[in-house]
């Protein structure tokens, strides 16, 4: 009788919910999505509205300010901009190399001390000791201090064999900062893996070294992805504090123009061309993480 009726009912369905045929929306889910385009529209309308009303309201008031002319000619003079725009961009050839090289060495050395870190081994207990008093000093002092620090102490040693390439040192001095933050970034990371995931590595006979690199670091390395992608951000535009030692990027040269006519505009031409980094990657790293978030609560479907 029970397959008497459920043949029947399977007989009595709809025709919208014959998986083998077309499907179409109901009258009522056709209302919902009408009044979500018209909720939207009106959404949007106000945002739109609103910030017309701010921005104008904004650009209004500094137009309208008594010292906009100079400001105008003393920071936006566009046509001695672009005549020097060249050398600016040369100099952030400085900043780009910079970037890759300490980039590259801040991944490992920062990959480094966080597996020290987060090591169980008790002969490496010295070594954690060292690292933990390493990234507790180093994100403690601002890099400003430590690019100070590196590029006039170690040739002040006069050690034979020592470098005084202010260039070096500069980027000597991003890589021992920004080492202890990437080093912090990724020992959360493997902090947040489950003991339970080394405990079934283990047990399907998994070495811990095996563990560590075929089940804790790609699940740790993925969820920390975001936040270092906002540390590489950070980094590309602190290159620019090694200029104190001399070092010609793009912030150097910004700094040679201005004092050659006392015109700020090649500041803001450098920093447009920063921003023009930047904020792509940026954007990037927001739909990145937007979409790790979006895997992480995802409902599986029945």
């Amino acid at each position: 009788m029970a397959k008497k009726l459920g043949r029947g009912s399977n007989r009595a369905a709809p025709s919208s919910y014959d998986f083998g045929g077309s499907w179409s929306p109901s009258e009522i889910e056709l209302a919902r999505r009408q009044a979500r385009r018209a909720r939207n529209k009106r959404s949007a309308l106000i945002a739109a509205l609103s910030s017309f009303l701010v921005l104008g309201t904004l650009g209004l008031v500094l137009v309208t300010s008594p010292g906009w002319e100079t400001l105008r000619n003393t920071f936006f003079k566009w046509a001695y901009g672009f005549e020097i725009l060249p050398k600016i961009l040369l100099g952030f050839t400085t900043n780009a190399t910079l970037t890759v090289i300490a980039g590259t060495s801040v991944a490992l050395i920062g990959l480094a001390i966080a597996l020290l870190r987060t090591s169980r081994s008790p002969a490496l207990t010295p070594f954690r000791i060292l690292a933990t008093v390493y990234v507790d000093v180093f994100r403690g002092i601002p890099m400003l201090l430590v690019i100070l620090l590196v590029g006039f102490g170690i040739p002040a040693l006069q050690i034979k064999g020592l470098t005084n390439n202010v260039l070096v040192l500069g980027t000597l001095a991003v890589i021992i900062t920004y080492s202890a933050y990437v080093a912090e970034v990724i020992r959360s990371g493997i902090l947040t893996v489950h003991p339970s995931q080394r405990a079934a590595a283990r047990s399907l006979g998994l070495s811990n070294f095996q563990t560590l690199r075929h089940v804790v670091l790609p699940q740790a390395l993925k969820r920390v992805t975001p936040p270092l992608l906002n540390d590489l951000v950070a980094l590309i535009k602190d290159t620019g504090l090694v200029s104190i030692l001399g070092v010609t990027d793009a912030v150097r040269a910004a700094q040679i123009q201005t004092a050659k006519t006392f015109n700020y505009t090649p500041y803001v031409m450098a920093a447009i061309v920063f921003l023009l980094v930047t904020i792509p990657l940026t954007r990037w790293t927001d739909r990145m993480l937007r979409k790790s978030y979006e895997r992480e609560n995802a409902v599986g479907q029945a």
